[in-house]
């Protein structure tokens, strides 16, 4: 793999791109790590009838599954997406983590959770009557992740 760098003082915004003959390991891995560095955020479009949105995946709660449909929460509205959880986990940013096998929460928007030994434990979210579950199994990786802000 080769790596170059070209200084562009015209550029108002800077740019990464990756040429390559197909995406392979190193090529992903290379894209999680700009990713998890915050040097660049994926582009995700929301969908609400028949009208797409595009806005920062900091507005977003938590995702979660509905049947067979993905759905992104913000405070006020939800919105349906065209990509599967585990699809996700691998293009999101750090601050997402898995609660459960039907949901992916943004740890930087956790207000409180109410831990229940024997069940799942409840997340709410300030400024919002909006709250999900995680399950016992992946509640020690959300324990981290919020005490990793």
């Amino acid at each position: 793999m080769k790596v170059q760098i070209e200084i562009d003082s015209s550029m108002s915004e800077d740019e990464v791109l990756i040429r390559c003959g197909r995406a392979d390991e190193k090529i992903q891995n290379v894209c999680r790590l700009l990713l998890e560095n915050g040097v660049c955020e994926p582009s995700l479009t929301f969908f609400k009838e028949n009208t797409a949105f595009y806005f920062p995946l900091n507005n977003v709660l938590f995702f979660e599954t509905d049947d067979e449909h993905i759905y992104a929460h913000t405070e006020n509205d939800s919105y349906l997406i065209k990509h599967r959880l585990y699809e996700l986990e691998n293009i999101l940013p750090r601050n997402f983590v898995r609660v459960s096998k039907s949901a992916i929460v943004n740890s930087a928007k956790v207000y409180s959770v109410a831990r229940n030994i024997s069940s799942a434990s409840l997340i709410q979210f300030s400024g919002t009557h909006k709250q999900i579950y995680a399950s016992r199994n992946y509640y020690k990786y959300l324990q981290l992740k919020l005490q990793e802000r």
